[in-house]
Formats: structure tokens, sequence, C-alpha cells
């Protein structure tokens, strides 16, 4: 149960801090704001 609620906030402080971020910031990354849901779930699956 542990894993999975560190998971959870894992999955939504990303998407959290990307979406903070503006658009130019995101291009700069090379990020599209529709990619950050996946960029999220790539991210928790390696915990």
């Amino acid at each position: 149960m542990n894993k999975i609620l560190r998971r959870w906030n894992a999955y939504h402080q990303t998407v959290r801090e990307l979406n903070s971020l503006d658009n130019r910031a995101l291009a700069d990354l090379g990020i599209q704001r529709a990619d950050i849901p996946a960029i999220a779930r790539d991210h928790v699956a390696q915990l």
C-alpha cells in the first residue's frame, strides 16, 4: 500500500511541476503539454 501511495504522490507532483512551466519552458525541454501525463506515468513506473 505504501508503494501505491508513493507512486500516486510522485505522479501528481510530476504533473503539477510540469504544468507549472510555461509553454516556452516545456518546448525548451522538448515536451508538449499533452505529453505530461505520459511522462509522469513513465516516471512513476521507474520507482
